[in-house]
């Protein structure tokens, strides 16, 4: 079965949270700031295939445009960056996936530890004992793909966050949660919780693109295969060009923060330790390339991927980097160019 049919399938377990009935909204007569659930429908296919839109907003953006691209040139459709008549003619294959998901909450769901208020200072994010979630909601909205503010909008404003309430998400369950034995509890652990799908294309090389700010998955033909919306350099520290490659993963990393390999650094700043979490600065994964200090890596702040500056380095949703590091493995090649 095609991984996207398997979206319309109720009585999913994951995580600790039960799913209840793909596409069902819970019933609500307040008025809600709009989520168009057409543009949704195709972020969450898109999302599914491998083409990452970013955020699933039901808003479109620059992140869809990528993704519609990517699709498009995958198939050999038009590359338009739009819903046109031949890529909505390839998308209608995936007619029967559901844009939203109504979840019934669990404890598991619900727990942390959350860390709230999160200090900027490097100093003090040292001392703190993980860089967790700031709140049950936000490790919601990274569960799922998107932002607070989405959830916000799928749902009642009395909708309360307790174990059994039943809370529309965007439709980003996997289809399939059988990871590789060889990673790590908590590794596994992790990308359930991000519902990464387990079925995932093996990379050959991946190219990082300056020019349009995506990163492509490559097979052995030099086909796309999957495709992300990246924030790479800046003018500070610019994206390293060339050839270079992957030399493996830290997964749930801590960060060693290093105030001489960073211009914004403030005046008197010592290095620090800081410990992992999904808000740390390189979020949940660190995949390290064979260029030093450089890597390709995920964020706490899934919202501003495309539009923000990095420090040299290659910036992805956590979900998106997770993902990727079920594609590549140590020796993959990346090719990074204007």
């Amino acid at each position: 079965m095609h991984p996207i049919r398997r979206l319309a399938l109720a009585a999913t377990m994951f995580g600790g949270v039960v799913a209840v009935q793909a596409g069902a909204q819970a019933p609500s007569t307040a008025a809600k700031p709009a989520v168009d659930l057409d543009i949704l429908r195709v972020q969450v296919i898109l999302d599914h295939l491998g083409f990452g839109p970013g955020v699933l907003d039901g808003r479109g953006g620059i992140a869809l445009v990528n993704a519609l691209k990517g699709f498009q040139e995958s198939r050999g459709l038009p590359v338009t960056g739009k819903t046109d008549a031949a890529t909505a003619q390839a998308l209608s294959a995936y007619r029967n996936a559901k844009p939203t998901v109504t979840l019934a909450l669990s404890k598991a769901a619900l727990t942390g530890p959350f860390i709230d208020p999160l200090p900027k200072d490097y100093a003090l994010q040292a001392k703190l004992p993980t860089l967790g979630y700031r709140s049950p909601m936000e490790k919601l909205a990274e569960m799922f793909h998107t932002t607070p503010a989405v959830i916000m909008a799928l749902n009642s404003p009395q909708t309360m966050l307790t174990v059994g309430t039943k809370v529309v998400f965007p439709n980003a369950l996997p289809s399939s949660r059988a990871y590789d034995a060889k990673l790590t509890d908590e590794w596994r652990t992790t990308l359930n919780m991000l519902n990464v799908d387990a079925n995932q294309p093996k990379a050959d090389h991946i190219v990082v693109d300056k020019s349009d700010g995506v990163l492509r998955v490559m097979d052995k033909d030099d086909k796309l295969i999957a495709q992300f919306t990246a924030t790479m350099g800046s003018e500070h520290d610019p994206l390293p060009l060339g050839n270079w490659t992957i030399k493996g993963a830290d997964y749930n990393p801590k960060f060693h923060y290093n105030p001489a390999l960073f211009w914004d650094a403030k005046k008197g700043d010592d290095k620090e330790l800081l410990p992992a979490g999904p808000n740390g600065p390189v979020g949940v994964v660190w995949l390290d390339l064979s260029k030093d200090h450089y890597g390709i890596h995920g964020t706490p702040n899934p919202e501003t991927i495309g539009r923000a500056e990095s420090h040299g380095c290659i910036r992805l949703t956590n979900w998106d980097a997770a993902r990727l590091s079920v594609m590549v493995k140590p020796g993959t090649k990346a090719v990074f160019r204007a």
